[in-house]
């Protein structure tokens, strides 16, 4: 696993140990920032359930301004911060110790009135924690019309009640075995 373009292009970066963590391969994440390059320079990210950090690593080395990383495991939480440490972008990184949910409510005391570009999600598969998220990021200021969320989920995972909940989907790239599902809050009529 590696950093795949930008300041840190190519620097190696380390993974925690254990079936829980599933790193996005290099290939899917390619495609995702490719999807991103044009609006990641100066953007606001936050990277749910990091794992290794990567996908926030990787929005950083092309460009965003700062991102939130967000993991309950020790063993993440260690692992981000060695991946910044060696990327040396740990001064534009914010790293919780919390469920993906109670992140979400840290982060914006964080953001003191500040909007996020991007969230990305990519919980364990099939454990409906994407609803649980959504659910939470409907309430948050720092959301807006504009954030773009991106929630990577196995290609059975069902989103039908993002308008529910008050989201559009606005593309679905499917992969192989996976999906990334993009979304943005609806406007209200």
């Amino acid at each position: 696993m590696r950093v795949i373009a930008g300041t840190a292009r190519s620097l190696p970066l380390k993974a925690p140990q254990g079936l829980e963590v599933r790193p996005t391969t290099d290939k899917i994440k390619e495609t995702l920032f490719n999807m991103l390059h044009w609006d990641l320079p100066g953007s606001i990210f936050v990277d749910l359930f990091s794992g290794s950090g990567a996908i926030g690593i990787e929005a950083l080395s092309r460009g965003a301004a700062k991102a939130y990383f967000a993991d309950n495991s020790p063993r993440a939480i260690s692992c981000i911060q060695q991946n910044l440490e060696f990327t040396r972008m740990e001064e534009r990184a914010v790293v919780y110790r919390q469920d993906a949910c109670s992140a979400l409510d840290s982060i914006r005391l964080a953001c003191r009135g500040e909007t996020v570009d991007f969230i990305f999600m990519d919980p364990p598969y099939d454990c409906g924690h994407e609803r649980d998220v959504l659910a939470v990021l409907g309430s948050m200021p720092y959301v807006t019309e504009d954030t773009i969320i991106i929630a990577e989920a196995s290609l059975r995972t069902d989103f039908d009640y993002a308008e529910a909940l008050g989201f559009a989907i606005t593309k679905e790239k499917r992969y192989k075995t996976n999906k990334h599902i993009f979304l943005k809050k609806r406007i209200p009529v």
